[in-house]
């Protein structure tokens, strides 16, 4: 895999996708001339790869810059378009979106970039069905993330389709975030960061019920751990997580019995029982909803004694 790196690129992504893909993966920076990359912090770093390290690239990703409104160098254009025709992967994240609807691959596609930005790419590039709101869009081949922090959800989510829950699980606990998002959750919060004893006690009900998903857990339930009525948590946990516990609690569940295929021999029913799914046809159902594929697919890809 490969990430473009323009000029001006902004470090926090570069150090980002060094993080997720470095030293895991065969993975290389690479630009339109090797040698010095200013960033957009004025700090130059070195880069050995010209733009023939995309033309083997499983996956490509371009990277944010400063100059993102600025139209992309034609030979920038060329090679992503190349590698997308060959059947790489192609993604950005922010204003790395810029980049590839300027080379016209995203041109009938849902995309993100960062919401700041929303309004002026939409003007850009009206034939990109920008969704403004959502922190990623996977349309299969082609996979934009919206700005900063959740390009790392963005990488995130790419490891977990082609590697596994357990891969990009074990990437997130060293990088100390959560290791999994739903793409659809919103960009930004009304009440981004915890503030007092309430987000503490509601962080500790999160806690508990993703210890607990074998149980059926109820709204009421939570509310009480919380100390709080049925409205005031649910209006709470929207703030905290942009999603409804129903839809939170699906996405825990469907996280847990991922891993537990993935590093487990435990039969399907005992995995849907497990992670609080009264039976293995409805686990079946929404994991192929999630996944594409139904649970055993699945295990045979990811089972880590396969690896």
């Amino acid at each position: 895999m490969a990430a473009y790196a323009p000029q001006g690129v902004l470090a926090f992504s570069l150090g980002l996708v060094g993080e997720v893909f470095a030293g895991r993966f065969d993975f290389a920076v690479c630009t339109d001339v090797p040698g010095p990359l200013r960033t957009d912090l004025g700090l130059d770093v070195r880069v050995d790869d010209g733009l023939d390290r995309l033309a083997t690239a499983d996956l490509v990703l371009a990277l944010p810059g400063g100059r993102f409104r600025e139209a992309p160098a034609a030979s920038a254009v060329a090679a992503l378009q190349a590698a997308y025709a060959r059947g790489a992967i192609v993604a950005a994240h922010c204003v790395g979106a810029y980049t590839l609807a300027g080379a016209g691959l995203l041109d009938g596609r849902r995309a993100t970039t960062h919401w700041r930005f929303a309004a002026d790419f939409a003007a850009r590039f009206p034939a990109v069905r920008l969704a403004s709101d959502v922190l990623y869009v996977d349309e299969g081949s082609v996979v934009t993330g919206a700005g900063a922090a959740a390009g790392a959800d963005m990488c995130l989510h790419l490891v977990r389709r082609e590697h596994g829950a357990a891969a990009a699980n074990e990437i997130a606990r060293e990088m100390v975030i959560p290791p999994h998002r739903e793409g659809g959750q919103a960009q930004y919060m009304a009440a981004p960061v915890p503030d007092g004893a309430d987000d503490e006690r509601l962080g500790a009900v999160l806690a508990w019920a993703r210890d607990n998903l074998h149980r059926r857990l109820t709204v009421d339930e939570l509310a009480a751990r919380a100390l709080a009525s049925r409205r005031t948590f649910l209006r709470r946990f929207a703030d905290a997580t942009g999603s409804t516990p129903h839809a939170w609690l699906l996405a825990q569940r469907l996280n847990s019995a991922e891993e537990l295929l993935e590093t487990t021999d435990l039969p399907v029913e005992a995995v849907a029982r497990r992670v609080g799914f009264t039976s293995a046809a409805i686990l079946r159902e929404h994991f192929t909803r999630r996944r594409g594929v139904p649970p055993r697919t699945y295990r045979r890809a990811f089972h880590l004694t396969a690896r």
